[in-house]
């Protein structure tokens, strides 16, 4: 390596951590003044609009079993995020991304439309992507940057038994169902499990966590400052490189459809 490349490294390794720093010290502020309190697993009514999705799930799952036809050729979650290669190395967790923060996958979102329309109605959403486990995954404890933001998982392909395809938040376990929301706070440790013969997909999403003002300003600064790390546009660089590629093979595709349709 380098003493450019050196340098670079250590400039970012720098960032990260006293920027994780700061973050972690902002939590304890936020978890005070959050306006939904600080659960692992929060109630779905308190967002009104986990409905909407709810209602509109057969229209994002008519568009997801689509893009799983291609499943195999998807990338892997550390093939768009590079920071995920800490808790998964294989290619059993599959991603099709639609935004991350201020990140929009263009091409992904034009062959859902349904699906793009339901998540831009999302108040404060800051990433979208199907989630696609794969039987045996195992997704290893961790948990996520920030608790400024709130995760939700909408299920649209949940296999049996439903005992073994489950998540830990905490000291609790949830379990997914189709067509219906699943809210928590992954700040707190968390790990994830397929251990069924199918296949797991849930839309995933983060949206920003409701506090008091004015520390809900501090913490949409916070959120604009993830926004601009290198996480972020390492995502972005990563999803334009695959852009190309899923291009390629959704038209191959395509014209391959029209083809038999001819024949």
């Amino acid at each position: 390596m380098n003493l450019a490349k050196r340098f670079n490294k250590r400039k970012r390794e720098l960032i990260i951590g006293i920027g994780t720093k700061l973050l972690r010290i902002l939590e304890k502020i936020i978890a005070r003044y959050s306006l939904v309190g600080d659960p692992t697993f929060f109630d779905p009514s308190l967002f009104p609009w986990a409905e909407k999705l709810e209602a509109g799930w057969k229209d994002i799952r008519e568009e997801l079993d689509a893009v799983l036809e291609h499943r195999e050729e998807l990338p892997n979650f550390q093939d768009i995020s590079k920071d995920q290669y800490a808790i998964t190395k294989d290619d059993l967790w599959k991603t099709y991304l639609f935004f991350a923060y201020g990140v929009k996958a263009e091409n992904n979102c034009r062959r859902c439309p349904k699906t793009t329309r339901l998540i831009e109605n999302i108040p404060n959403m800051k990433t979208a992507f199907f989630s696609i486990l794969a039987p045996g995954k195992h997704i290893q404890e961790h948990r996520g940057p920030y608790k400024g933001v709130i995760r939700y998982h909408l299920g649209l392909k949940i296999p049996e038994p439903r005992k073994q395809c489950r998540i830990r938040v905490g000291k609790d376990i949830g379990y997914w169902e189709e067509g219906k929301s699943l809210i928590f706070d992954d700040s707190f440790r968390h790990e994830a499990w397929n251990e069924t013969d199918g296949v797991r997909v849930v839309l995933f999403i983060d949206f920003v966590r409701p506090v008091k003002f004015p520390f809900s300003l501090i913490n949409r600064i916070a959120i604009w400052l993830i926004a601009m790390s290198p996480f972020i546009q390492d995502v972005k660089a990563n999803q334009l490189r695959w852009d190309k590629r899923l291009e390629t093979l959704f038209h191959k595709s395509s014209q391959d459809n029209k083809a038999e349709v001819i024949d």
